[in-house]
């Protein structure tokens, strides 16, 4: 599935002449990742990653390729882009960028122990100390996480697919966003918005690097925080939740109140960022509803569940629950 474009060895070497990185010995797709395309090349002096963008503009990928180079001034471990030998990062084939980045040793673990858990929370944290308050004027060509986007793509969404059951969805979906309560005074900066495990590489049980920034994009810091606890039981999921009724208990803060205090060491949150990170969880679902929109009945499906769970629980209990 990751590879959506193939890329014959003259079309490499063609892409290569253009680098100081040697000739050609071989090129591999690489199969993980679901949106870009991806190869391994492999030249006489250097180990690559060639990175073909399918759905982005040339100014989105030059604000990833900034936001690296940032990075990697700071010497927070990601991808290094690579020059061309007209000085530009980013090239194009097709009418679509590419960029070459350094290959990086390292492998993707799916099932992490506790302790490289705990160098992934706490790169995160360093991620944010970092990215707080980052300006780039190419904001603006990236899918930040903000209510007004996600009212939009919504609504977008809904158009698409046209049926009764979506116009529907769509008046749930606006109603809870008007339920949000994200204060203008919260944090911002970069996030990552993606901790796949196959976004983060490990070497010799230690953290090497923070890969795939495609996702990366302006919005409130505490966004990549939620997206990394859990307080819902493992039981209970997309392929599972039907099976729950709205009076079980499908809460387990075991794992959330760790993450919490984990991060909370490298970056502590301020008072209005603990009270609202129910709102924030809530604003993650209602994204991900967005990726899914077409799936299932507007009278009840697992984004909605999910929702009136919190709802009932209310934003006092969940604070007091991972705050104490």
């Amino acid at each position: 599935m990751a590879v959506k474009t193939n890329f014959s060895s003259k079309n490499f070497k063609d892409i290569l002449s253009n680098y100081n990185l040697g000739e050609l010995v071989y090129s591999n797709p690489i199969t993980k990742g679901t949106v870009q395309t991806n190869f391994l090349i492999k030249t006489t002096t250097n180990k690559l990653v060639f990175r073909y963008y399918e759905n982005r503009t040339t100014e989105s990928v030059l604000f990833e390729i900034n936001l690296l180079n940032y990075l990697q001034e700071k010497k927070y471990p990601c991808p290094t882009p690579l020059c061309n030998n007209d000085g530009h990062f980013i090239g194009i084939y097709n009418n679509k960028p590419y960029v070459l980045f350094h290959f990086i040793e390292g492998e993707h673990i799916e099932n992490p122990t506790t302790k490289q858990k705990k160098q992934l929370i706490r790169k995160v944290a360093e991620f944010h100390n970092l990215t707080k308050g980052y300006k780039s004027d190419l904001t603006q060509y990236r899918l930040n996480y903000n209510v007004e986007q996600c009212e939009r793509l919504a609504q977008e969404s809904a158009e698409k697919i046209n049926t009764l059951n979506s116009q529907e969805k769509l008046k749930w979906y606006i109603h809870q966003l008007k339920q949000l309560v994200l204060p203008s005074s919260l944090p911002k900066g970069i996030c990552h918005s993606d901790f796949h495990f196959s976004n983060v590489l490990f070497q010799n049980d230690e953290f090497k690097a923070l890969i795939d920034f495609d996702d990366a994009n302006y919005t409130f810091l505490t966004f990549d925080l939620v997206c990394m606890i859990e307080p819902f039981k493992s039981t209970f999921d997309w392929d599972t939740w039907e099976k729950f009724s709205l009076e079980d208990d499908v809460f387990d803060f075991s794992n959330a109140k760790k993450v919490v205090l984990e991060y909370s060491q490298y970056r502590p949150l301020n008072e209005s960022e603990k009270i609202h990170l129910f709102d924030l969880l809530k604003f993650g679902i209602l994204i991900d509803c967005i990726w899914y929109f077409e799936r299932g009945n507007v009278d009840d499906f697992f984004e909605k569940r999910k929702i009136d769970y919190l709802n009932n629980l209310g934003r006092e209990n969940f604070t007091k629950e991972l705050f104490g």
